[in-house]
């Protein structure tokens, strides 16, 4: 299992053509164990600076995250 550590994040309130339908959305950097980082969506509950998140899975070649 992917986890990581949230780096940033923001929430999308005017998203582009495709993800109107799940606006608001919050989107994360993350800071992988393993090294690296992602650019990510979050999944259910909102996330913070510092928060230790885990992979969910991928739609369509974007990453999906949710809090541990």
């Amino acid at each position: 299992m992917t986890t990581g550590i949230i780096y940033t994040e923001t929430v999308v309130h005017a998203a582009p053509e495709q993800f109107t339908a799940d606006a608001p959305y919050q989107l994360a950097i993350i800071s992988l164990v393993e090294g690296g980082r992602l650019t990510a969506r979050i999944e259910g509950a909102r996330v913070a600076i510092g928060d230790a998140v885990n992979f969910v899975e991928d739609r369509g070649g974007i990453s999906f995250f949710a809090k541990a």
